[in-house]
């Protein structure tokens, strides 16, 4: 339910000083109204005097008089200089009068005297009504209603006095209708926000020994991992008054408007303890101050009194302060210090376990068939969050509708994974055979390099199928199990799979494309990684070269070094680069009668599975069928059982990629590193 200080001042009138400034803005009217009358009335008329009037009618200049209760109207003929037209035209320019100086007889018999037609005026009280309504009354009526209007969209409230009125919302726990049974994937955060829920319920257990309650917990991390949603749960679990706004909201263009709105919520708060305080997005407030940049005296005001309320309110009548926020490193300081957000919430990307159980979730409402796998998908969303999830499941539903289906089986939902990466099929883009032999073979050079690597993913599927987001083929490789650290050679080995598509061309078509556009990004992206976070470079070693900036968002890196040591390790990224490649153009290479049977069949088919893939290498290579009880997809090279020295838990993270053959690369970061993607993968 709204709180009633959006309902027009809780339903009272206004206060004394919205009285005073709408008088003010009613005598301005009215005097503005009465000068624009008068002056409109006088361009259209003029006075004559009594004589000028006597003299016209003795000279036969006069073609009709209007008799008035005190003003004679005037409407000359064509013997006066005043005449202009006929009588239409006349009235619609100047009306000449002259006021009253004889009775009615006397007029009545002057006008005889002198033939002029005349007439008593015609009063229409209707008429005059209609007049007053229009001058006056309508000016007024319509000013107060956009004063009104005007004053509502500032405060949020009832009137100029609202403007510095909180605009949050109240739930309580019938009406957010999410608990933490709604909530999956994020158990750590869930228990920190259950021992909060449970001081709500039972204060008296943890007074006892002297526990307080803490004042404010920060849920933090990336977009769509289900801050907000937590929030709500903590509402429908508490079952106490949840105030809940943005960041933004008190943001306002009239300066001190912020602050008086965070003494309000604050004030209501109290009122209503125990309760909860949730505000989204606090980084919109809460934005580190920093004079070297140039200040916001709005929002620092704000978030003076944000920081002022936080050190006044007595934890112990149950008032705690929740706020989310994706942007943790911009926060300022002394918003993030104990006694004001007490507890850092830690909201991270879910893990293969996670990803189940937010799958089940969503499909709690979704007829299901027996196919169905949640861990199947689970690992081919390796790096999705909740938010992805869901989307996932939602199409799913409508790919099974769209197929005539009852239920949505395990096709549709690895389906509609392809739809959140990389776009629906588009199947009005024709290519030309030349351009679909490039596209083929790009791609089989991609999981052709993947099969010959030991320490490579799996490849699950090829298809040079069109895809609307723009790629004009992918790979697909699912990894075989969750993991959260990179070794050196897993990475060398991605980086000699991001290069394979490159050297195929150039292998078989002896010239490049602007395919590999998106795949020569990524590698560089990785190798620089290698050389300036991870300590994988022989010429630099340990030293770290390269600091992450907003983790949670792009994931953007700035170098620490100077500009020689900048030069350095651009040649030592090229030299990585320069050897994957050569490795990748040395394995297709050895291997082209494989690249060409896979290719041209894939020309033929489109799309093919990991397993015919596998199956076509076997029978080119004179290979034996897997064993009985071996995974389904075989690495042509076994893995070795050691976990080899160098592993990297990265900046960037162990990926599941799907290279494309315009130049795209998706990208889903598993789960335990600190990746900055966006909430969805990325093209």
């Amino acid at each position: 339910m709204e709180n009633n200080n959006q309902k027009k001042n809780d339903g009272k009138f206004p206060g004394g000083s919205t009285w005073g400034v709408l008088a003010i803005l009613m005598l301005v009217t009215f005097l503005a109204v009465s000068f624009m009358n008068d002056y409109w009335k006088k361009s259209k008329s003029e006075a004559l005097s009594y004589t000028e009037f006597i003299e016209m009618l003795d000279n036969g200049e006069i073609d009709e008089v209007i008799s008035g209760n005190s003003k004679i109207t005037i409407i000359p003929n064509s013997k006066s200089d005043k005449y202009i037209g006929t009588d239409d035209q006349y009235m619609g320019l100047v009306e000449y009068y002259t006021i009253r100086m004889e009775d009615d007889n006397q007029l009545s018999q002057r006008l005889q005297d002198a033939g002029v037609e005349y007439r008593k005026a015609e009063t229409d009280t209707s008429a005059s009504i209609l007049a007053i309504i229009l001058e006056w009354v309508l000016p007024f009526a319509l000013m107060i209603f956009l004063f009104n209007i005007l004053m509502t969209r500032m405060g949020g409230g009832g009137g100029i006095m609202g403007v510095g009125k909180s605009n949050a919302k109240v739930y309580v726990q019938r009406e957010t209708g999410v608990t933490f049974k709604d909530v999956a994937g994020e158990d750590e955060a869930k228990e920190s926000l259950t021992e909060i829920v449970d001081f709500l319920h039972n204060p008296a257990k943890y007074t006892k020994i002297g526990a307080k309650l803490p004042k404010g917990a920060l849920l933090v991390g990336p977009p769509g991992t289900g801050k907000t949603l937590l929030a709500k749960a903590v509402a429908g679990e508490a079952k106490v008054p949840f105030y809940s706004l943005s960041g933004s909201d008190f943001v306002e263009m009239f300066v001190g408007v912020g602050a008086s709105r965070v003494r309000d919520l604050f004030k209501q708060a109290q009122q209503s303890a125990p309760c909860i305080i949730f505000i989204d997005e606090v980084d919109a407030i809460g934005k580190s101050r920093d004079s070297r940049m140039g200040g916001n005296d709005e929002r620092e005001q704000t978030l003076n009194q944000l920081l002022s309320e936080m050190d006044g309110f007595d934890s112990s009548k149950g008032l705690l302060v929740l706020a989310a926020t994706n942007r943790p490193e911009i926060l300022d300081p002394a918003l993030l210090r104990p006694g004001r957000f007490d507890r850092r919430v830690i909201v991270d990307k879910p893990d293969l376990k996670g990803r189940i159980e937010i799958l089940k979730v969503h499909s709690k409402d979704v007829r299901l068939d027996d196919t169905v796998d949640f861990e199947e998908i689970a690992l081919a969303t390796s790096g999705a969050v909740g938010a992805d999830l869901a989307n996932m499941m939602n199409e799913a539903a409508i790919n099974a509708v769209k197929h005539g289906r009852q239920a949505v089986s395990q096709k549709d939902l690895f389906e509609a994974v392809e739809v959140v990466l990389v776009g629906k099929e588009k199947k009005d883009r024709i290519m030309s055979q030349e351009e679909r032999r490039i596209v083929s073979y790009h791609e089989v050079g991609h999981a052709l390099v993947s099969a010959l690597q030991k320490d490579a993913e799996p490849v699950q599927k090829i298809t040079i199928v069109p895809r609307t987001m723009g790629a004009l083929g992918y790979v697909m490789q699912v990894p075989e199990e969750e993991k959260y650290l990179n070794t050196k050679k897993e990475i060398h080995a991605m980086l000699v799979g991001y290069l394979a598509g490159r050297a195929a061309e150039e292998i078989v078509f002896d010239t490049v494309t602007t395919g590999a556009a998106n795949d020569i990004e990524q590698a560089t992206r990785i190798a620089r990684a290698m050389v300036t976070q991870y300590g994988m470079s022989e010429k630099f070693g340990l030293m770290g070269l390269e600091t992450q900036e907003s983790m949670y968002l792009t994931g953007r890196t700035v170098l620490n070094c100077g500009d020689a040591t900048a030069a350095e390790i651009d040649k030592e990224v090229m030299q990585i680069l320069k050897d994957a490649y050569n490795e990748a153009k040395e394995l297709l290479s050895a291997n082209r009668d494989a690249l060409d049977a896979i290719a041209a069949f894939l020309i033929e088919k489109e799309t093919i599975t990991g397993k015919e893939f596998m199956e076509i290498f076997r029978r080119v290579k004179g290979l034996p069928d897997p064993a009985e009880g071996e995974k389904k997809e075989e690495r042509i090279a076994a893995k070795t059982d050691e976990a080899p020295a160098g592993a990297a838990e990265s900046a960037d993270g162990p990926q599941e990629t799907i290279s494309v053959a315009d130049g795209s690369v998706i990208e889903l970061p598993m789960q335990g590193e600190v990746s900055g993607q966006e909430d969805a993968p990325q093209i």
